[in-house]
């Protein structure tokens, strides 16, 4: 037996495992609901004169959060994890995990703010918080396997 790892033939055997294929479509799902979430809370900064931005920071992060929030549900229900459960039931449990990530992400705002300013920065920061609490509590909770 050899004592190396054979890297193409490694990368095959991870990629053929359910959750890591589910985590990466999570991930690209993640990316356009980040885009939305991007483009709603530039409109909204570039609406809002530059004086009232520390003012409607938490706002125009909240709405913009969930917005992209609301993109996401449908592309993982139906693309990532190809979900048969209730809609609506889901929906709530998708809302559930999405106000505790936005509740994260507000958190990390406040501590953040002080050194980054309010901006696309802190946005940034704040957004990235929740990624993985957000995957693994859809994926065990939210969109489980029925029994």
């Amino acid at each position: 037996m050899s004592r190396f790892v054979n890297a193409p033939e490694l990368m095959q055997r991870i990629t053929q495992r359910q959750g890591v294929r589910q985590f990466v479509k999570f991930g690209i799902v993640g990316a356009s609901g980040f885009v939305i979430n991007l483009v709603i809370f530039t409109l909204i900064f570039a609406l809002t004169p530059v004086a009232e931005h520390s003012r409607i920071y938490m706002p125009a992060y909240s709405i913009a959060f969930l917005i992209g929030g609301v993109s996401n549900y449908v592309f993982n229900r139906i693309w990532t994890f190809r979900s048969t459960g209730h809609a609506l039931v889901q929906g709530f449990q998708f809302l559930t995990v999405s106000a505790i990530a936005l509740v994260v992400g507000l958190i990390v705002s406040r501590l953040l703010e002080p050194s980054l300013g309010p901006g696309h920065r802190l946005w940034l920061s704040a957004t990235l918080s929740g990624m993985l609490v957000n995957f693994f509590v859809n994926k065990y909770w939210t969109f489980r396997p029925s029994p």
